[in-house]
């Protein structure tokens, strides 16, 4: 299994949907910066925003990867993965930064014994039996 998996904006197409409060003059502003030419839209100023918010602070992100050791992009776990980890005797601590995806053909039975805890921060991908099944475990 791969460590760590391809990082950034734009490199994957799965995307979480999040909700945001705002005020109606900092929404009017955006709207003028969008009419203005500035940007596509609303959701094109937000992701920039964000973009820049977490290259101003690039260093502490990087710092912070690292000394936690979180995996950073990406992280799959398939059926076959977790059935080796526990024929193995062991027992995984996962901690992703990114997006995290257990196969959805993974038993929760299997997701319980293989799965020591559970820590993403970002997104997880698994069905409603795995989530369940480790939810105990998630940090």
């Amino acid at each position: 299994m791969p460590r760590r998996a391809k990082d950034g904006a734009g490199s994957s197409s799965e995307s979480e949907k999040i909700t945001i409060n705002l005020g109606p003059v900092d929404l009017g502003r955006i709207d003028l910066l969008v009419e203005e030419g500035f940007y596509a839209n609303r959701t094109d100023l937000i992701r920039t925003a964000i973009r820049n918010q977490i290259a101003r602070h690039e260093d502490a992100l990087k710092q912070s990867v690292e000394r936690r050791s979180l995996d950073l992009g990406l992280r799959r776990f398939t059926r076959r993965d977790l059935e080796a980890v526990v024929e193995a005797g062991e027992r995984l601590r996962i901690e992703v930064l990114g997006l995290a995806v257990i196969d959805p053909d993974v038993p929760p039975e299997l997701a319980a014994d293989a799965i020591a805890s559970l820590r993403v921060l970002g997104a997880l991908q698994a069905s409603a039996g795995v989530k369940s099944a480790l939810k105990d475990r998630m940090a």
